[in-house]
């Protein structure tokens, strides 16, 4: 008798999936849009964002150019990768300044000196200048509740404000980017990743990121519960005593909102263990924008935030 032995069916990982959905969902935009972008700002979201879209479209060229809506107070080493990652993929960089905007006279500055509230005119006025139809984001359904409710494709109007009964249904993977004139689509690729996911394929793609994210020492003041940056935005003030500590981020914005964690997890492998124990999300930990009310993040985006 003979014996028929029969090859192992290799599953994909639940990895390979999730990059499927995201590669489809790039040359969906690419077939449907005229005129996308991806927004950029150095982070890590934003950076496996434009590793899909590399992959999307090897060997060929984006076809998206990044725009990154900078307010000033970001951090440098992020600033730094961000400019370096943009050469070496020969990929064209906008960036719209907040600061811009407060030098002539179209926005003020916060009496708390944060300048993530202040990102929603600058972003609008480069998709209007720039007649982007679609803006690929980097958001995340388990970051924030807001975002929980958000489509793939989320449907913006034409003072780019995003109503939540106005979503579509996304049936079988179906994405429908009819919109009018004036109107834009905002695309979010990794919806249906978590944070997790996004270190372990880091990790898997052995994709770079900026030091910020890994266990360093640095000069931190306690604020509200949060180990913050000092710097110019106005911190610290008086009673809030910087010290050394040896911490990491595990998401990056303006420096006057953004939290540091403590922590010594140097490596891929310890920052995935230590996310994967992890109670709280990113945004929930060191987001101190999303504390400024229960509907905060909800408030800004039906405003035209990302």
């Amino acid at each position: 008798m003979t014996t028929v032995t029969h090859a192992p069916v290799l599953r994909p990982s639940h990895l390979d999936a999730l990059e499927s959905e995201a590669v489809h969902i790039f040359r969906e935009v690419a077939g449907e849009f005229e005129h996308p972008v991806i927004l950029f700002s150095g982070g890590k979201d934003s950076i496996v964002m434009l590793h899909l879209a590399l992959k999307a479209f090897w060997p060929a060229p984006v076809p998206f150019a990044l725009l990154h809506v900078d307010t000033g107070h970001n951090f440098p080493e992020v600033i730094a990768y961000r400019d370096r990652v943009a050469k070496a993929h020969d990929v064209t960089l906008h960036v719209a300044g907040v600061q811009d905007f407060i030098d002539d006279g179209r926005l003020s500055e916060r009496p708390d000196g944060t300048r993530n509230p202040l990102q929603t005119v600058p972003l609008l006025d480069a998709i209007e200048r720039n007649r982007f139809d679609a803006v690929f984001g980097g958001g995340r359904r388990d970051e924030e509740k807001a975002r929980a409710k958000e489509r793939v494709f989320s449907l913006r109007d034409e003072f780019g404000a995003w109503n939540p009964r106005r979503q579509r249904p996304e049936l079988w993977n179906l994405y429908n980017g009819r919109h009018a004139p004036g109107e834009h689509v905002r695309v979010f690729p990794l919806s249906n990743w978590t944070e997790l996911d996004v270190w372990q394929y880091i990790a898997r793609e052995g994709i770079e990121l900026p030091e910020i994210y890994f266990a360093h020492e640095r000069e931190v003041f306690k604020r509200n519960g949060m180990w913050l940056t000092a710097g110019e935005w106005g911190g610290p003030k008086e009673g809030e005593t910087p010290e050394t500590r040896l911490i990491r981020y595990r998401t990056v914005g303006d420096m006057s909102c953004t939290g540091a964690v403590d922590s010594d997890a140097s490596t891929l492998d310890a920052v995935i263990a230590e996310i994967a124990a992890s109670r709280l999300t990113e945004r929930g930990a060191t987001r101190a924008d999303d504390k400024m009310s229960e509907a905060a993040m909800e408030d800004r985006k039906r405003e035209g935030y990302f």
